[in-house]
This record gives structure tokens, C-alpha cells and sequence, in this order.
């Protein structure tokens, strides 16, 4: 498994920027941008060295949940979770920078469906208001904060899934692969990933070649 996703560590770039935006109840407030170094400049936009750690952070605690005991400092440096974590920023950046230049939004209704909809915000299946603004208040987080978080965090599954929604896989794709429907619906469902993946990928060095992106990288070396 770890030979795997250090080979297709990239693959899973998209989701681990979801991860970070899901996290955002181990996020203890926002950053201080007047004391904190800029490691990123990604044209008028700043990428600051406490997010990175804060980040970096909340992505080795998601591989420990993981992996629990199997995860050590050997494995840590195998998956170069420090790159992964600077490149998975610089690519959620770029995307919001593009997704603003597309005209991509997240509509207040579509914002409201969505907070409503958090598991955590509910009690018996129904949205709670109270726990709504009580669970905020113990992370340190006004409603304006946490509802900018979420829009950002929807925008960026909108242009996603706007890139990488067009792709698909075709019967040549699984030419010699026995009859198992299972087996066959795993290896498709890796092809595609691996496929919308690339394409995203592209989609995202076609934007580095428009905006300037300088790392400050011995900042965290």
C-alpha cells in the first residue's frame, strides 16, 4: 500500500484538499497574517508558514489515524508528506484563483444546504442552529468565518468537478482483464481516477504558466 500511494501520491492531491477544508474543526482560529512569514506568493495572493504547518499538521494526523502504529517517521519521509502538503496549497490556491476568473460561485442557498446538511450540525437528523454556533464558538470561529471557509471549500469541489467530470474510460482501457465484475470495477475506478487526475493536473500547470508562483521553500527546510 505505501509503494502505491507514494507512486500516486498526486492522485490523491484533490482529496486531501478537501481533507484539509473538513479538518477545519482542528483549525483553532484564523491566522495572523502580520506576524507569520509568506512562503507562497502566488500572484497578488499569500500562502503564509503558519497555514503550512497548521496544514501540514492536520494531513500527518490524517495518516496516523490511517495507519495507526505503522505510521512512523520512515514512512513519513517516504510519502514527502512536507512537499505533498506545499504542493496540495499551492493547488487549492491556483484553483480558487481560476474558479474566481471562471465566474464560479457558490450561490447563499447553496452555502445554507450545505451547512445544514453537516453531520455535525444536526441532532436526530435535523439541523440545530444552537449546536450550529456552539460548536463554532469552541473552535474559536465566528459564523462569517466558518461560512467563508465552507464557500471556499464549495467552489473548490465546483471547478473540480468541473475538469475532471468530462473524463472517461473506455472498453479498450480493460482488454485483458479476466471476467470478475469486482476486480474489473476496481481497476476501472483506478484508471478513471488516474485519468482525471492527469487531467487536472494539466489543467493546473496550464494555470502555473499564467500566475506567478514563488516558494520561499527554505522557510521549512
Amino acid at each position: 500500500m505505501l509503494q502505491f500511494m507514494r507512486k500516486h501520491a498526486k492522485f490523491f492531491y484533490v482529496f486531501f484538499f478537501l481533507v484539509i477544508i473538513s479538518f477545519i474543526f482542528f483549525y483553532i482560529g484564523p491566522i495572523d497574517e502580520n506576524t507569520n512569514p509568506v512562503l507562497v506568493e502566488i500572484g497578488e495572493e499569500k500562502i503564509y508558514l503558519d497555514e503550512y504547518w497548521r496544514t501540514y499538521d492536520r494531513l500527518r494526523d490524517y495518516y496516523r489515524q490511517l495507519y495507526g502504529d505503522k505510521f512512523d517517521e520512515k514512512m513519513e519521509e517516504k510519502l514527502d508528506l512536507k512537499n505533498m502538503t506545499l504542493d496540495t496549497l499551492i493547488q487549492e490556491r491556483l484553483l480558487l484563483l481560476k474558479a474566481r476568473e471562471m465566474g464560479i460561485t457558490v450561490t447563499d442557498k447553496e452555502l445554507q444546504e450545505a451547512i445544514m446538511n453537516e453531520p455535525a450540525f444536526k441532532r436526530d437528523g435535523v439541523f440545530r442552529r444552537d449546536i450550529y454556533l456552539r460548536i463554532l464558538e469552541l473552535n474559536r470561529m465566528s459564523p462569517r468565518y466558518y461560512e467563508a471557509i465552507k464557500r471556499r471549500e464549495l467552489t473548490l469541489r465546483k471547478i473540480n468537478f468541473l475538469v475532471q467530470d468530462t473524463v472517461d474510460i473506455s472498453d479498450i482501457d480493460l482488454v485483458g482483464f479476466n471476467d470478475n465484475k469486482e476486480f474489473i470495477n476496481t481497476i476501472k475506478n483506478a484508471v478513471l481516477s488516474e485519468k482525471r487526475q492527469k487531467v487536472l493536473e494539466a489543467f493546473v500547470g496550464a494555470i502555473k504558466n499564467e500566475i506567478r508562483v514563488k516558494v520561499h521553500r527554505e522557510l521549512i527546510e
